[in-house]
């Protein structure tokens, strides 16, 4: 559950990135939130990570509000949110395993548990035979879904996704938002920031339009036209 009330954030004097935005997800929903550039996107799923601390309002988050999580104990609270970047971020020193199993190793799982839980999130998104590759020997969409295996293997209960297709071509992007919504089938909440049009025509999910800064709509399934 997602829950934002009377939110804004400003970074200095003039047009906050947030406006007054209210805010209301649903646990197992697959949402889009669509918009032009610097219409806040990008500041909603930082807000969304407490990576910055909202100017006014109340963010909450599977029950926790987020100004009552101290900062020692944001690693934790992340633990529940998973997050998947345009640029993929993954080691480029280290193989699809060690990726993926990073994550674990951050929050101090045993080696016994990786052994068992990175094969098997590997396998989910295809990948159980690219263990052994480095990220420079796999394609752009093969990346894509390491990075997407990165942030599931520790079962979080929301994804976030900032332009998860923004780096690959029609065919791959197709096949990352397929697994985004098998994703969400098995009951995890997505959650998805894009500028393709195209795909958020086809998929008919809630679709939350921003514009400098507030929400202007939010449509369910199938009333999308554009933005």
């Amino acid at each position: 559950m997602i829950k934002l009330e009377n939110v804004s954030k400003s970074y200095a004097a003039g047009i906050p990135a947030l406006n007054d935005v209210s805010l209301y997800i649903e646990p197992g929903e697959f949402v889009f939130v669509v918009g032009d550039s610097g219409s806040g996107k990008s500041t909603l799923i930082k807000l969304l990570l407490k990576e910055l601390e909202p100017t006014s309002g109340s963010i909450e988050i599977n029950k926790h509000k987020l100004e009552n999580v101290k900062h020692r104990d944001v690693p934790r609270f992340r633990r529940n949110v998973g997050v998947v970047f345009q640029d993929f971020r993954l080691l480029k020193d280290r193989n699809v395993y060690e990726n993926v199993a990073f994550a674990q190793r951050v929050i101090g799982m045993p080696t016994k548990t990786m052994r068992r839980k990175v094969p098997a999130i590997l396998s989910m998104v295809g990948l159980a035979a690219k263990y052994k590759s480095y990220p420079r020997e796999i394609s752009g969409g093969e990346q894509q879904r390491v990075a997407i295996a990165r942030a599931l293997v520790n079962e979080p209960k929301i994804l976030l996704a900032d332009e998860p297709t923004g780096n690959l071509d029609t065919h791959n992007a197709w096949d990352i938002m397929k697994l985004l919504e098998e994703i969400n089938l098995r009951g995890t909440t997505v959650l998805v920031v894009t500028h393709n049009q195209e795909i958020v025509r086809a998929m008919k999910k809630r679709v939350i339009t921003m514009k400098k800064g507030v929400i202007v709509s939010d449509e369910q399934a199938g009333d999308f036209n554009e933005f």
